[in-house]
């Protein structure tokens, strides 16, 4: 009767394995968590790591938050202090050009009750906001796809520190892997599928994310100083705040 128990137990769904993310997280002096009742883990740094510039960040590995990626997914976030009407995203070309076939699917079928309460809030910003051209996302410009509710703040973070950040891990990431990144009512998230933890991958996008967040933070700074009436920076005072206000969800 108990082997027969057993057996029947083992057939049921495994446990997610973070021992992967425990040592990685581990191996940095940063804190590892198991995420209760769920399948997955969280990443946090402790300490002196956690302030500053690069500090005050997590990473999640679970279940994927979004219908967009299959299972799981790797998940970095960090508040960037950047302004309620800024929208930027960032995603890879295929997924982009899936959305949009969505999106217009929808609005042929007159679905446009459902699109805006299921709908993912990025899908929705594909048909609100222009895309930056090839040339402005250069050297990104046959990978992704980016639009932003203000252009000349997403053209300065691209040019500071997102394009050379991103072109790394081109080679190393396959054309159809979803890979996006928004910001959103002040945080910055990072997601792209991850089925398994994998520590190869994990180092190669945290890379990413370690370089792109003091920028964001810095940049956020002086569109805060700009619009007090100091210019400050690399940004223009004229081009702050934006014409119209944006509905951010």
């Amino acid at each position: 009767m108990l082997e027969s128990l057993r057996r029947l137990l083992n057939k049921g769904p495994k446990s997610a394995d973070t021992s992967v993310l425990q040592q990685w997280a581990g191996s940095r002096g940063f804190q590892f968590k198991r995420i209760r009742d769920a399948e997955g883990g969280l990443i946090e740094p402790v300490g002196d790591a956690a302030s500053g510039d690069s500090g005050g960040w997590r990473i999640e590995w679970g279940d994927a938050q979004r219908s967009y990626i299959d299972a799981r997914e790797i998940r970095f976030s960090a508040e960037v202090g950047t302004p309620r009407e800024l929208l930027v995203l960032l995603l890879n070309q295929e997924l982009m050009e899936t959305m949009e076939k969505i999106v217009f699917d929808q609005y042929v079928e007159d679905v446009q009750t459902r699109m805006d309460t299921e709908t993912p809030p990025e899908m929705r910003w594909l048909v609100m906001f222009p895309k930056l051209t090839g040339t402005e996302l250069g050297r990104l410009r046959e990978r992704y796809a980016a639009i932003a509710s203000i252009k000349p703040w997403l053209q300065l973070w691209l040019s500071n520190a997102l394009e050379s950040a991103l072109a790394t891990t081109v080679a190393h990431t396959a054309p159809n892997v979803p890979v996006v990144l928004v910001i959103n009512r002040g945080r910055l998230t990072l997601r792209t599928a991850m089925a398994e933890p994998d520590a190869e991958q994990l180092t190669r996008w945290f890379a990413v994310f370690s370089q792109i967040l003091p920028v964001a933070r810095k940049l956020a700074r002086d569109w805060t100083d700009a619009t007090a009436g100091g210019a400050t920076g690399t940004l223009q005072p004229s081009v702050w705040p934006p014409s119209r206000p944006v509905d951010d969800e």
